[in-house]
């Protein structure tokens, strides 16, 4: 158990530092010019190159490379060229909102895809089965944008239930975390259905009908268990992509997250905040990855960390 998990620590650290070269060669190599940006369009090229030699833009891009990773193993994220802020204290003062958005999409994506992928499975080839496979199509095919303003238009301007837009309470949460949920149940619902299917056809499952056990018995004390466990690396996934945060449905709702600053940030060529936040990102999926093999084990015993 101790050497499965320095390995992947190991593993992990050069999966992190592999991504931070690929984005900051990518930023490095796009045309857009961060200290034109600063300056402002009607800045001199002296002003200009001024600002860029201040930045170190003007170095080569191993230097520039180095130098952020040295500043990242003390800790320093850097600084963002715009708001003369600390990028670690912009993303801490962002998390909050972002990690409750994360729990209340993962809550509503778990609930609804779930519920509709062991229905579709109990009811296969029937009606029911294929309504819902329809519908979840439908939910990964839409766009964010537009299921957040339907909702939007609902149950906050025709219903007026929930607020349109903001952040603090309960209510500003529900809307943000139904769209997202809706988009992911889609995902779940087909892999639980594939999942629950093909587990329901085990010889255990057989065995246990044989023994006399009452189907919910067989079906939630046998059967769930071993169909969620590619469900929980799903989960592991949306981690990271809900801790990167979902840009359209935070604009959409007006949602102050990590997403939101993530574009901002682009808009402005604000190298510093994009390179936090993508590492922030890569974080958390390999940190819900590795959780999720953890967990895994404890599901099913028969699995082993090697």
């Amino acid at each position: 158990m101790g050497g499965y998990i320095l390995r992947r620590v190991f593993q992990s650290v050069l999966i992190l530092i592999g991504i931070t070269f690929l984005t900051f060669i990518l930023l490095y190599l796009i045309p857009a010019d961060p200290a034109r940006q600063i300056a402002g369009r009607s800045a001199t090229a002296q002003t200009v190159e001024n600002i860029r030699e201040q930045l170190g833009l003007n170095l080569p891009f191993y230097q520039q490379y180095f130098r952020y990773l040295t500043g990242l193993l003390q800790g320093d994220l850097g600084r963002s060229y715009l708001q003369k802020t600390e990028v670690g204290a912009l993303i801490w003062s962002r998390l909050p909102a972002t990690l409750l958005l994360m729990v209340g999409a993962i809550v509503c994506e778990l609930a609804i895809g779930l519920t509709m992928g062991l229905v579709a499975a109990l009811r296969r080839n029937t009606a029911t089965d294929t309504s819902l496979m329809v519908l979840s199509f439908v939910g990964v095919s839409s766009p964010q944008f537009v299921i957040g303003i339907l909702l939007l238009y609902v149950f906050s301007v025709q219903l007026g239930w929930f607020p349109i837009g903001g952040y603090g309470t309960f209510m500003h949460t529900v809307l943000p975390s139904l769209t997202l949920g809706f988009l992911g149940a889609g995902w779940y619902s087909r892999m639980m259905r594939s999942s629950m299917i093909d587990v329901l056809r085990q010889d255990f499952i057989r065995t246990a009908r044989a023994k006399g056990l009452k189907r919910w018995q067989v079906l939630f004390g046998h059967a769930l268990p071993n169909a969620l466990l590619p469900i929980i690396a799903m989960i592991g996934i949306d981690i990271g992509l809900f801790m990167s945060g979902i840009v359209v449905v935070e604009s959409v709702f007006g949602w102050p997250g990590i997403g939101q600053l993530a574009w901002q940030a682009i808009q402005r060529v604000d190298i510093p905040i994009i390179m936090g936040v993508t590492l922030v990102s890569a974080f958390a999926i390999v940190l819900g990855n590795f959780l999720a093999d953890l967990i895994a084990p404890l599901i099913d015993p028969r699995i082993k960390l090697r």
